[in-house]
């Protein structure tokens, strides 16, 4: 069965939603990291702010990945193919979708590539 309008209506403002939250937090972040000159005279506490900042860049980072997926979401939204798995074509789960809006796997599938990488580490 194939999501309605106003179901995907739904999942495209959540989506959206979402999107501007995180855009508007990572412009924030990268301003916040630009204008952070943080130094300190003790090495201990320099490497302890340098750890710091590393750690929230790593998170931005997987915050822009998350962006991404979100802005892949809406382009399967606009071309219909929204909610079907991308590895075997089945509709994807409702409840997987609510759980997970900007996913591109069925739960079979998204199992199987885990245990997949879980045996073959590295390989994707």
């Amino acid at each position: 069965m194939a999501l309605g309008k106003e179901k995907i209506e739904t999942y495209r403002k959540t989506l959206t939603l979402r999107r501007n939250a995180l855009a508007e937090d990572l412009r924030q972040a990268t301003v916040q990291l630009i204008n952070d000159e943080s130094y300190y005279t003790d090495a201990v506490d320099q490497a302890a702010a340098d750890t710091d900042k590393n750690f929230t860049l790593q998170m931005k980072n997987r915050d822009r990945d998350v962006l991404w997926q979100i802005d892949e979401a809406i382009k399967r939204l606009d071309d219909g193919s929204f909610g079907e798995c991308d590895r075997c074509g089945d509709l994807i789960s409702e409840g997987r979708i609510e759980a997970f809006p900007f996913t591109t796997l069925c739960i079979d599938c998204k199992a199987e590539l885990e245990s997949e990488e879980h045996r073959f580490p590295g390989r994707h």
